[in-house]
């Protein structure tokens, strides 16, 4: 999963599709200025990476966001951390308060 975010081509099929799920290869393309079969490698690899999944609609293929992979990183990663920073910040105001009066 690392590997398919770390492309900023995909990034921003990522961001795309958050804003408007459920778009088809054409109007991701429309939106990129690369060729069709550029797009479809970089949504393979996102669906590879279960960032993405696809639902056929006729002769279309929609793509959407498939947000879980992202949120598990922020939960097992990220949320706790950011939690421990915050919990800090009272007490390093309040050292840095003492600092000055005396």
């Amino acid at each position: 999963m690392f590997k398919a975010l770390a492309d900023p081509t995909r990034r921003r099929l990522l961001d795309t599709l958050r804003a408007q799920s459920g778009q088809t290869l054409g109007e991701l393309c429309a939106q990129l200025d690369m060729t069709r079969q550029a797009v479809t490698q970089h949504l393979r690899r996102l669906e590879d990476a279960n960032l993405i999944a696809t639902i056929r609609r006729g002769r279309e293929k929609l793509h959407y966001l498939n947000p879980v992979p992202i949120h598990e990183i922020y939960e097992r990663w990220i949320e706790k951390y950011e939690r421990q920073h915050l919990d800090a910040l009272p007490d390093l105001k309040k050292r840095s308060e003492g600092d000055h009066i005396g």
